[in-house]
């Protein structure tokens, strides 16, 4: 008999739990981000979730998405690979992107979010007054 210091397979479930999650926490929706057009895009795969359950919020410049894909109720399992719960992704977005203009659509299992950038302040010269002091009103 032989005395193992360490199981062989705990790297492997670890490794596999870091990138498809588990029941009780499933893994970050997998996303692609790129700018074109004057606007920041943002594609979600989500396949399988019901569009009712997507919920996309900004706030501070923090855009959430949320989505659910329920469990089967009432069978027994054979093959269980498709993850179920509660998915939630975070993206924090720059100054340079206008979050009162976001547009988002969902069409074959992939959720689009149209992030419009703002117009960069230019900049300016300042007139200075000189001679008498004048009183500055707002």
């Amino acid at each position: 008999m032989v005395l193992m210091r360490t199981d062989p397979f705990r790297e492997l479930d670890r490794l596999t739990q870091q990138v498809f999650g588990t029941m009780a926490r499933p893994a970050a929706m997998p996303m692609d981000a790129y700018e074109n057009e004057g606007a920041f895009w943002i594609h979600f795969d989500l396949p399988g979730i019901d569009p009712d359950s997507i919920e996309l919020n900004v706030e501070q410049n923090v855009l959430t998405v949320k989505a659910e894909r329920p469990a089967p109720k009432d069978v027994e399992m054979v093959v269980a690979e498709r993850p179920s719960g509660v998915f939630s992704r975070q993206l924090f977005l720059g100054e340079t992107l206008d979050t009162d203009r976001i547009e988002a659509g969902y069409d074959a299992g992939v959720l689009t979010v149209k992030v419009p950038t703002v117009e960069k302040a230019q900049a300016r010269k300042i007139e200075i007054a000189r001679g008498e002091q004048k009183e500055i009103t707002g």
